[in-house]
């Protein structure tokens, strides 16, 4: 049987005509579902922007099912859930990721930090810290110590807070807290009568920063129940010098320390130079410890409330004797009043807020009519 040329001549322009068919079909199929996905992804972007947060999930979830392989649709995905308070979604979402094989290194560790980042969001802290030391080492490395301290603080493992806080403390940013974690074993060592073990943590304080006021505070407190007061003076005499603003928490021990101690005298000149340089009712309570004359303090009271107006003063001139205030205690009372009942001596917005010291009819704030309420804050 002989094979008609004219069958071939005909056929091969129809197979080719049918293979150019089909291949435009998956190129218009191709072409649609590479358009849908970023179609849905700029959706998702669009309603975020307009803060319909609920919608942009619905875009975002659409765009990855029109390309499930994207990792960014996946973390935008996720850092949406976890914004939204959804952490259960957001680590489904970013253990997702994790899971995949092709997953490319950088990307998996970017996942991980967004999983310890729900986790801390999700106040499940014990699976936050697996989670943070798993990128320890790693570019999200500083970060992660950072979580970690801030969890060992949490949990007030100190041991574990200070070694971690070393370990950061390359410039001596961290110095300060590593004396703080010092000063809680050293609290937590005296609690527990483990004497030695307490001071050698307020050495290692000490040592670590040496400009922090709080190791000679606990040090002149052990020194004061230890039935060492004149020690304790010589500590904090140091604190004086070195931090004359947190030597106000200890002012009136130091007062109390000084009568023990037989020293009342030179403790009274410490802190009345200590008070004309820098007045406070702290360092005044301590001077008034050592001279407790009733005319003494109000007069001493009067002179402070006239140099810095307050409130604490004020009361505390309230209860000396009014014979004692003379001119200068009155007037200094009556300003120090008033300079507290001035922020009260205004009209408020009850729409939104706005205050003024003038009544208006219609509010220069929201712009609303008779908002005002014709009494004063202090009244209502």
């Amino acid at each position: 049987m002989e094979f008609d040329f004219q069958w071939l001549l005909l056929g091969l322009p129809v197979a080719f005509a049918l293979g150019w068919i089909g291949s435009r079909i998956d190129l218009r199929q191709l072409g649609r579902s590479g358009r849908d996905a970023p179609r849905a992804y700029f959706k998702g972007l669009n309603l975020l922007l307009n803060e319909q947060h609920d919608k942009a999930i619905d875009a975002f979830v659409e765009a990855i099912q029109h390309d499930p392989d994207t990792t960014d649709l996946h973390f935008a995905l996720g850092n949406l859930f976890r914004r939204r308070g959804e952490f259960e979604r957001a680590v489904r979402v970013h253990q997702h990721l994790i899971a995949r094989a092709d997953l490319k290194a950088e990307d998996r560790e970017r996942a991980q930090h967004a999983l310890a980042q729900d986790f801390m969001k999700a106040g499940l802290f014990d699976r936050a810290e697996e989670a943070w030391r798993a990128l320890e080492g790693g570019r999200f490395g500083d970060e992660a110590r950072l979580a970690l301290l801030a969890l060992a603080e949490r949990s007030r493992d100190w041991p574990r807070a200070a070694e971690i806080a070393r370990r950061l403390d390359r410039d001596g940013s961290f110095a300060a807290r590593v004396s703080h974690h010092e000063c809680e074993l050293a609290l937590a060592a005296d609690a527990a009568g483990r004497v030695d073990e307490a001071e050698a943590a307020l050495a290692r304080a000490r040592q670590a920063a040496p400009q922090a006021p709080r190791p000679l505070i606990l040090a002149g407190q052990r020194l004061v129940r230890a039935g060492r007061p004149g020690d304790a003076l010589a500590v904090w005499d140091e604190l004086r010098e070195l931090s004359p603003a947190a030597f106000r928490l200890v002012a009136e021990d130091y007062a109390a320390a000084a009568l023990a101690a037989d020293r009342a005298a030179p403790a009274r000149d410490a802190l009345a130079g200590l008070y004309a340089e820098a007045p406070s009712l702290e360092v005044l309570a301590a001077l008034d410890r050592l001279d407790p004359a009733e005319d003494t303090r109000a007069a001493r009271l009067a002179a402070h409330l006239a140099r810095t107006p307050s409130l604490l003063a004020a009361e505390r001139l309230l209860g000396t004797p009014p014979s004692a205030w003379g001119a200068q205690g009155t007037e200094a009372l009556r300003g120090a009043v008033a300079r507290a009942a001035r922020p009260l001596n205004r009209y408020r917005c009850a729409a939104c807020g706005f205050e003024a010291q003038h009544y208006f009819w219609q509010c220069p704030g929201c712009l609303s009519w008779d908002s005002y309420p014709p009494q004063r804050i202090d009244s209502i």
